[in-house]
């Protein structure tokens, strides 16, 4: 069988509707067939098969999970499902940006003049935004202004991804954007704020949109690249990259950008004490212990100043599968104890960032919670199958859309191991093979 896929794999423009893709078979792997539509939102993992006597044995090492990160879909998980209401959602919105008029678009004439902006090529000098950046943007933007008045099919695809949500996460209404790692999802927040803001400025009374956003990671770095968000930022996006036509820069200075990591959200110690001081002011019968830590309202002070007296913020989670409420699951499946402690330290920050959160909610109002991330699946330990696709996405570009796109690099994968007839090969963990010699 010849290797076309893996030698001459961009089958797309990244910039145009990718209108073709790879037949993969039930295992995942590629049957080297070119089928001339788009691929449909599913869960796959095409990489070559280990080609050793062990792999030949156990085939499930030939659909190790490449392409989102897990490898894990099962029945139980009811990914189909999600992606049965991603293709609805593509489906709509593939019709809709297919009118040609932006007079019969349904969103306001800032969010028109934007979409043409971004979709028009001679719009940019250099970089120019991908497809799936701008479908991602579009997703977001046919939820919020057009399907609320599209009928009733529209209608119910709304309220499926708001039962999806507040399912899992009540008093939070979350929307997930699912792109590949390289697809570029800085870009697309960037978008997003540029969307927001233009129209909060130039329609205020709109509840629709807003100037406030706050925007989560799960680590410092990722928190210090993201300053290209900041509008007054010398390397932002808006003006490195001319998101926005020169008109609309005036209005994103308006916007109020704040980006935290989600320790932020932990309550600091206002007092440092002994446990025996602690002992000596409270008393033998303390009739309430004395709080040394600051309160919610304090704690939103100190992480976004610039939202406080808002009551419209929207959040953005960048790796959002790191933040969900925890599930009790009397019927989980037994765990290691390196595999609890995995599942206790993930859940123990999953619960800091989702709580945070939900007090931005309670105090300040959240208009909503959009995540973007490779893999919005929830980890092990959370309640939840691992691997689950969080079901309230409503936008899928995969790794494999992305290399049919040329976006990124097709991974590879070791094919022999470095001895013949092990069990692993000796450098996957290294230390145990070389510690007795140092």
């Amino acid at each position: 069988m010849s290797d076309d896929f893996f030698s001459h794999p961009i089958l797309n423009s990244p910039y145009e509707y990718p209108g073709r893709h790879w037949e993969l078979d039930a295992t995942g792997q590629p049957t080297q067939t070119i089928v001339e539509r788009r691929r449909t939102a599913s869960f796959v993992s095409p990489i070559p098969k280990a080609r050793t006597a062990k792999a030949t044995a156990n085939s499930t090492q030939g659909t190790l999970g490449l392409d989102e990160g897990h490898g894990l879909s099962t029945p139980e998980q009811q990914y189909e499902l999600t992606a049965t209401l991603i293709n609805d959602v593509r489906r709509r919105v593939d019709e809709w940006r297919l009118e040609p008029d932006p007079a019969k678009w349904r969103v306001t004439p800032d969010t028109a003049r934007l979409l043409q902006y971004w979709r028009n090529p001679a719009s940019f000098h250099s970089l120019r935004p991908f497809f799936c950046q701008v479908e991602a943007v579009e997703t977001a933007v046919w939820l919020t202004e057009v399907a609320p008045n599209a009928g009733v099919e529209a209608k119910r695809i709304i309220d499926r991804l708001q039962l999806a949500s507040e399912e899992a996460n009540p008093g939070l209404q979350r929307l997930a954007l699912k792109l590949a790692t390289g697809a570029g999802k800085t870009t697309v927040m960037a978008m997003l704020i540029a969307w927001q803001t233009v129209n909060a400025v130039r329609h205020p009374n709109s509840p629709r949109f807003t100037k406030g956003f706050l925007i989560v990671t799960p680590g410092i770095t990722i928190k210090d690249r993201l300053r290209v968000l900041l509008p007054n930022d010398p390397e932002s996006y808006y003006t490195t990259r001319g998101l926005v036509p020169d008109d609309m820069r005036s209005d994103l200075l308006k916007a109020k950008v704040v980006i935290t990591n989600y320790h932020g959200f932990m309550l600091r110690e206002r007092l440092e004490i002994s446990k025996g001081g602690r002992a000596l002011l409270e008393g033998q019968t303390p009739k309430e212990p004395i709080e040394t830590k600051e309160t919610e309202g304090q704690m939103l002070q100190r992480v976004m100043p610039e939202l406080m007296g808002m009551k419209n913020v929207l959040v953005m989670n960048d790796e959002a599968h790191h933040c969900y409420r925890e599930k009790p699951a009397p019927d989980a499946p037994k765990l290691s104890r390196e595999e609890k402690q995995e599942a206790a330290e993930n859940n123990e920050a999953a619960r800091v960032w989702i709580t945070g959160i939900e007090t931005v909610q309670r105090k300040l109002g959240i208009q909503r919670v959009i995540d973007l991330s490779a893999t919005p699946f929830f980890l092990s330990g959370s309640g939840y199958a691992e691997g689950t696709l969080f079901p309230w996405t409503a936008c899928d570009f995969s790794l494999m859309d992305a290399i049919e796109c040329g976006i990124v690099k097709l991974p590879r994968v070791p094919v022999a191991q470095n001895i013949p007839g092990g069990e692993m090969p000796m450098f996957r963990n290294l230390w145990e093979n070389i510690r007795k010699d140092m």
